[in-house]
């Protein structure tokens, strides 16, 4: 992939086949670039985005997204990830079809602090990379209450 390149759904960037990393630091990216370079990740498989490069990138995005990436995950990985990139984050997209390469990719990075690592498929988003204060996520359904529940806790009147 080059930077040229915008793989997107509903006119959000969207690179399925690749993880999406992002590091709080630059010199944790260039890091782990290093390292995926040397685990056989280099060349056009391994994309750097600046800060302001992925601002300028997720600005169109939001200027040019469809109503249909706001049913997906699609737009709210892009607020997410605009917030990171607002704290100063550096961005690497790193070719990795297949899920042993994602895990992979995923293991190389860890070490340099990296804050997220995402898969993107065609119809998953999977986020490879768990911190402890991360929520489950917990499907809802009717069964579990959840859908009877006000935001006080209390059971609605129907």
């Amino acid at each position: 992939m080059k930077k040229s390149d915008h793989p997107e759904a509903f006119g959000v960037f969207k690179p399925v086949g690749n993880v999406v990393v992002s590091f709080p630091e630059e010199k944790d990216m260039k890091g782990a670039a290093d390292a995926l370079a040397k685990a056989g990740f280099g060349g056009s498989d391994v994309v750097r985005y600046t800060p302001q490069e992925m601002l300028t990138q997720i600005d169109e995005d939001m200027a040019n997204a469809s109503v249909l990436a706001s049913i997906g995950q699609e737009m709210n990985l892009v607020k997410a990830h605009r917030a990171l990139a607002e704290k100063g984050f550096h961005w690497l997209v790193v070719k990795a079809s297949a899920d042993d390469q994602a895990r992979r990719v995923a293991d190389v990075v860890r070490p340099f602090n990296a804050e997220r690592a995402q898969k993107y498929g065609r119809l998953l988003i999977e986020e490879l990379i768990e911190h402890r204060d991360d929520e489950r996520q917990m499907p809802e359904s009717p069964s579990r209450g959840l859908d009877a529940q006000t935001p006080s806790g209390r059971e609605n009147e129907r």
